[in-house]
């Protein structure tokens, strides 16, 4: 739902915005929020903003743990009525955030692994600008760091301990950034393996049709390191 009204706001002109606020008494408090959110990244600041967030936070986390409870008083009603009936998880169907671990870690798949399943998570759970930030970060991220590493062997450091310091800040970013601030569940169900498992391999298929083209793009000395790494 934040995602939801932030994703509003945003195609909103200054006017309708300022409305919001003003008439904040006709409007869901979580919409208010969102507007005063969108004023402050248009640089427009209001003399009671941090009043009105300070009146406006309990309600909205207050009305927040009443669905909550709703909700689990749905499930716990539908299971005494079903009592011969398994109980089936709640919530969406997501990849784990061991699973998440698991494919940034791998060879074959790496930080870029972990990245696309935490991306299809944030797709199925429709947070777009989360996704796109996302996108961004591992563009980035590959760009600068993959350079830093580079230079790092050309300093004699290991190439095993280099894959190694490529994937654990991103695995760290994906669940210490990425997994509480836009997924926010601890209700869904697992996904299964399957379809990354072929995804990896289709992707170590491309990277060794790719990879002499890649080596011939770095310097010799990194060329040199790659060619042994392969050999072993």
């Amino acid at each position: 739902m934040p995602e939801e009204y932030a994703e509003k706001m945003s195609r909103k002109k200054l006017p309708e915005l300022l409305l919001y606020v003003r008439n904040r008494a006709e409007y869901q408090e979580e919409a208010v929020l969102a507007a005063l959110d969108e004023l402050e990244r248009r640089g427009e600041s209001l003399p009671d903003a941090a009043a009105l967030r300070a009146e406006l936070l309990p309600i909205v986390e207050q009305q927040r743990q009443q669905q909550l409870l709703r909700e689990r008083e749905k499930v716990q009603a539908a299971a005494e009525q079903n009592p011969a009936e398994p109980a089936v998880a709640e919530g969406p169907a997501l990849y784990s955030p061991g699973t998440i671990v698991l494919f940034s870690m791998l060879p074959m798949s790496m930080m870029i692994g972990g990245g696309v399943l935490l991306g299809m998570n944030l797709f199925r759970l429709g947070r777009k600008r989360a996704l796109l930030g996302l996108v961004l970060f591992i563009i980035v991220y590959m760009l600068v760091v993959s350079n830093v590493l580079a230079w790092a062997m050309l300093q004699g450091l290991n190439p095993y301990v280099a894959i190694v310091l490529f994937n654990v800040p991103a695995v760290l970013a994906y669940l210490l950034w990425f997994w509480p601030r836009y997924v926010r569940t601890t209700t869904y169900r697992s996904r299964s393996l399957i379809p990354p498992i072929v995804i990896c391999f289709l992707v170590v298929w491309g990277l060794q049709k790719a990879m002499p083209y890649i080596i011939k793009q770095q310097p010799k000395e990194v060329q040199m390191q790659m060619e042994q790494m392969m050999k072993q």
